[in-house]
């Protein structure tokens, strides 16, 4: 009984260990991926610290202006185009 409790509780930790991996690692991949929010301060802290140490974010002005565009015209995310474009065709029919 003994050798059966201690071998659920290995596979208790073990599993753990790899959910907890998992959580620290899908952030880290995601990064890249997901669309950043940019704004004109972003974009000018990312090209202050392209020059001084020759790496930036991923904020550069033109991706601010898009986003700003974006804001400005309601289409935050590819839901929303969609939901426009659904609109547009509605009005041309």
């Amino acid at each position: 009984m003994k050798k059966n409790a201690e071998k659920l509780a290995m596979k208790a930790i073990a599993g753990t260990i790899v959910v907890l991996a998992t959580m620290m690692y899908i952030p880290q991949a995601l990064a890249s991926v997901l669309d950043p929010d940019c704004t004109a301060e972003k974009a000018a802290k990312s090209a202050a610290a392209k020059a001084t140490i020759g790496v930036g974010g991923r904020c550069s002005p033109a991706e601010a202006a898009k986003d700003k565009a974006k804001k400005a015209t309601g289409i935050d995310s590819k839901n929303n185009a969609n939901h426009a474009k659904d609109a547009v065709k509605k009005v041309v029919k």
